[in-house]
C-alpha cells in the first residue's frame, strides 16, 4: 500500500513510524514532511494547506490511503477533496473539523447538548467585550474563535491582562481573522487531562490518557507553547473518571455532531479539566494532539493503519484498539527563545542508535546536513514499566542529542509523580 501523510511535525513523524509497522505498507509520502523524517518517509515539498497540489499528487501517485494530520488542512476541507477523488482518508471532513476550527461553534454545541464545559459569553464587538469584563469574575480565559497554532488562548489573572488580551485579539489582530470573534469563559481549576479518541462516527475508542506541559519554563512558568513535553498515562485519569467522561462527554459529543449533520470520523481530541464539579471540556481538537501523539502512539499495540481504516469504513466496533500497560515520557527539545524569536539552521546531531525514539518536528537538510528549522525541534520519547524510569530514560535520550542553543524543561512528569504519591 502507498500511504500519504499530510503534515510536517513531530506528530506526523510519530504517525509515520507507527504506520511503517504494517507489513502491507510499501511507501509513505510526507507532504511536506521535514528533514528529520527522511529516513522514514519520502518527503515532498507540497505545503499542508495546498490542497489542490496535495490532491493532484495523491491521484498521480496512486495513493491508497491518506492521513490528514494537522488542523488547518482538515478545516480547509482536505479530506473532502481527497475523498471526492476516491482516495480514502483518516480525518474528519470540513463540516466536522469545525469543532476545532471555531471555538464559538464548539461552545454553542456543548451548551445546546448539555455537555459539561466552562460558562462563557461570545463577542464580535470589542467595546461590548471590554464592558463585560468589568463585571466578569477574574481570573478569566480569553479565546480567539479560530485556529491560532494552539496559542490563541490567554489566561488573564487581572482585569488589565484580560482587557489587553481582548484588544490584542480584536483590534491588533494578533491572531489575524481568528480574533474577529472571541470567547470569554469561566476560569476552571483542577488537573488537566488530554484524551485522544478514535471514532467512526458511532463507536468511540479512547486512547491512553496523557498530560501535556504547555508553559515554556520549569514549574509551569513562562509563555504558552505548542507543548514542551508529555507523559502517559495521566495518573489523574482513573477508571472511574474515564467511565464518567465516556458517558457524559465522549458519546454525547459524537451524538451531538451526528444530530448537527456533521458526523465526525478520525481522531477527536478532548482537552479536559477535572474540576471539583466533575470533568469538563476545555477544548476539542479535530486531530491528534502534538506532542501527546508522541507518547500515546508508542504505547499502541494494535496496528495503527487497521484502526485508522476502521474509522473510515465504519467498522471500529469490530476492531481491536489495545494499549500496553506501560508508561511513556516525551521531552521536547526546542531552540532557545521559543515560542518567540529563535535561531534556525543549526547542525542537529541525533545518534543513529536512538533515532527510533526521536520524533523530529523542526528540521531541514541543508547541504547534506541535518539542521534545525523550527522552534520545537524534536521530541525524545522513552517507554518503561514505571513512570519514574520512563522520565529518567527520556532525559538520558535528551543528553545524547546535540544542537546549539538547545532548550528543554527539566520537570516533565514531575506533577504526575506528585499525583501518584497522593
Amino acid at each position: 500500500m502507498k500511504l500519504l501523510v499530510v503534515g510536517s511535525g513531530g506528530r506526523e513523524h510519530a504517525i509515520i513510524k507507527k504506520l511503517k509497522e504494517n507489513k502491507a505498507v510499501t511507501e509513505i509520502f510526507a507532504l511536506p514532511g521535514n528533514g528529520g523524517m527522511a529516513a522514514d518517509a519520502t518527503c515532498v515539498d507540497i505545503g499542508a494547506k495546498d490542497i489542490p497540489a496535495i490532491v493532484d499528487f495523491a491521484v498521480a501517485n496512486g495513493i491508497d490511503y491518506a492521513v490528514v494530520a494537522p488542523d488547518d488542512p482538515l478545516v480547509l476541507g482536505c479530506v473532502d477533496a481527497l475523498e471526492e477523488k476516491g482516495i480514502p482518508c483518516f480525518g474528519p471532513r470540513a463540516g466536522a473539523a469545525i469543532i476545532e476550527g471555531s471555538k464559538v461553534f464548539s461552545k454553542n454545541l456543548m451548551k445546546k447538548y448539555g455537555i459539561p464545559t466552562a460558562a462563557y459569553e461570545v463577542f464580535d464587538d470589542m467595546d461590548a467585550a471590554l464592558s463585560y469584563l468589568d463585571t466578569a469574575p477574574i481570573p478569566t480565559v480569553i479565546k480567539a474563535d479560530g485556529l491560532a497554532l494552539g496559542k490563541g488562548v490567554i489566561i488573564a489573572q487581572t482585569l488589565e491582562e484580560a482587557k489587553a488580551a481582548v484588544v490584542s485579539m480584536m483590534q491588533d489582530k494578533a491572531f489575524g481573522s481568528s480574533g474577529d470573534h472571541i470567547v470569554i469563559e469561566e476560569f476552571l481549576t483542577g488537573p488537566e487531562v488530554s484524551v485522544l479518541a478514535f471514532t467512526d462516527g458511532n463507536t468511540v475508542k479512547p486512547m491512553v490518557s496523557s498530560m501535556d506541559h504547555k508553559r515554556a519554563g520549569d514549574n509551569d512558568t513562562g509563555l504558552n507553547t505548542g507543548g514542551m513535553g508529555t507523559i502517559a498515562p495521566n495518573p489523574y485519569y482513573t477508571p472511574a473518571v474515564a467511565q464518567q467522561c465516556m458517558q457524559e462527554i465522549f458519546l454525547p459529543t459524537i451524538a451531538a455532531m451526528n444530530a448537527e449533520g456533521r458526523t465526525f470520523k478520525g481522531c477527536l481530541y478532548f482537552g479536559l479539566m477535572l474540576t471539583p464539579n466533575g470533568p469538563k471540556v476545555i477544548e476539542y481538537n479535530c486531530r491528534f494532539g502534538d506532542p501527546e501523539t508522541q507518547v500515546v502512539l508508542p504505547l499502541l499495540e494494535s496496528d495503527l493503519l487497521t484502526v485508522m481504516q476502521a474509522t473510515t469504513n465504519g467498522t471500529l466496533a469490530d476492531t481491536e484498539v489495545k494499549f500496553g500497560q506501560k508508561h511513556a515520557c516525551c521531552v521536547i527539545m526546542a531552540s532557545a527563545g521559543y515560542p518567540q524569536a529563535y535561531d534556525k539552521g543549526l547542525p542537529l546531531d541525533i545518534p543513529a542508535a536512538i533515532a527510533d525514539s526521536v520524533y523530529v518536528a523542526g528540521a531541514a537538510i541543508k547541504d547534506g546536513v541535518l539542521v534545525t528549522n523550527g522552534g520545537r525541534v524534536l521530541g525524545a520519547t522513552a517507554i518503561a514499566d514505571s513512570l519514574p524510569v520512563a522520565i529518567e530514560d527520556a532525559y538520558k535520550l535528551v543528553e545524547q542529542i546535540h544542537f546549539d542553543n538547545a532548550y528543554y524543561r527539566h520537570d516533565i512528569g514531575a506533577k504526575a509523580l506528585q499525583a501518584k504519591e497522593v
